[in-house]
């Protein structure tokens, strides 16, 4: 049978108040910051900086929900004044909301984003679902319109490139609608 030989001194800890305080204060100052990065900062292993962000400070890896553009107060304002003018006008008649048929058309863009890994953040479980807007739009771009109804799409096509929208466009999208 082998035993380990007795050595002075008690074992020594890397995983301590004082380095949990310093992954708390670098989680805070950046969200994005990777565990390897960390690592190499604070001079430890990774697995040690990966215990204490799951076991000591209760943080997960999350990635971001990707939206393709923000809303300014003053846009997020009058999308809630026009729903409320709809619902009060659907209460008044059953039938407004089957009669609706809307259009709309906005630039496709080709992005190229950042990878979801490259995005993900270190949350605690009460903190919500971050966003991640994509403001770098590429030159390569194209107009889509779009039919809809209370039921969905109705009907939808990608305007050809060079094509002019204007008034007979649509007309001859509604004679394909």
């Amino acid at each position: 049978m082998t035993e380990d030989e007795a050595r002075p001194g008690c074992p020594f800890s890397v995983r301590n108040e004082g380095l949990i305080a310093k992954v708390r204060k670098q989680i805070q100052e950046e969200h994005c910051v990777t565990v390897r990065m960390m690592a190499d900062e604070f001079g430890v292993n990774r697995e040690t900086i990966r215990q204490i962000l799951v076991e000591d400070l209760g943080k997960r890896k999350v990635a971001s929900w990707c939206v393709p553009h923000a809303l300014s107060d003053d846009q997020k304002h009058k999308h809630v004044q026009y729903a409320k003018d709809i619902i009060k006008t659907a209460r008044r008649n059953k039938n407004f909301l089957n009669s609706i048929v809307a259009e709309d058309e906005t630039w496709c863009f080709r992005y190229d984003p950042m990878t979801k890994r490259q995005s993900a953040e270190w949350k605690s479980p009460a903190s919500p679902k971050g966003k991640q807007v994509h403001l770098q739009k590429s030159k390569v771009k194209t107009m889509l319109v779009c039919f809809y109804n209370s039921k969905g799409i109705n009907h939808h096509e990608f305007v050809p490139e060079g094509q002019t929208v204007a008034g007979s466009f649509y007309l001859s999208v509604l004679e394909r609608l």
